[in-house]
């Protein structure tokens, strides 16, 4: 089974978010949001089908990345997170949390080995 099918997002943590965002539109021409930036690309198998890598900055103060201590998280991109999550259980893999569902995709968060929170992601790509 296939597992990760790309990175999905890098999240990080910044003394000043709006200021992070700005000076990247400023300087290297992100075209940010309220979330940070969205890279959208198409799938290099089959150009009609389009995917998108997320760019956010967060407060240092957040606690989405708990129980991590670090300061950034990286979203992989995933097929069929159901059946992942069930392999994942059997090899002892630290689920953080339960599969979350929302209009563009599915989401849960592991651990990794050296304690760093991972966002698994099966997206709803726009065709």
């Amino acid at each position: 089974m296939k597992k990760v099918t790309g990175i999905g997002g890098i999240f990080f943590k910044c003394q000043d978010p709006n200021k992070m965002k700005e000076w990247y539109k400023t300087h290297l021409g992100l075209n940010t949001n309220e979330y940070g930036a969205t890279f959208e690309w198409r799938e290099s198998s089959d150009s009609t089908k389009k995917g998108s890598t997320q760019w956010s900055p967060f407060a240092e103060t957040t606690k989405y990345f708990e129980p991590s201590a670090k300061d950034f998280m990286i979203n992989y991109r995933v097929e069929n997170l159901e059946a992942l999550v069930e392999d994942l259980r059997k090899e002892g893999v630290t689920i953080v949390d339960k599969i979350e569902t929302y209009d563009y995709g599915k989401f849960v968060h592991i651990i990794d080995v050296e304690g760093n929170k991972i966002e698994l992601w099966e997206p709803i790509d726009a065709e």
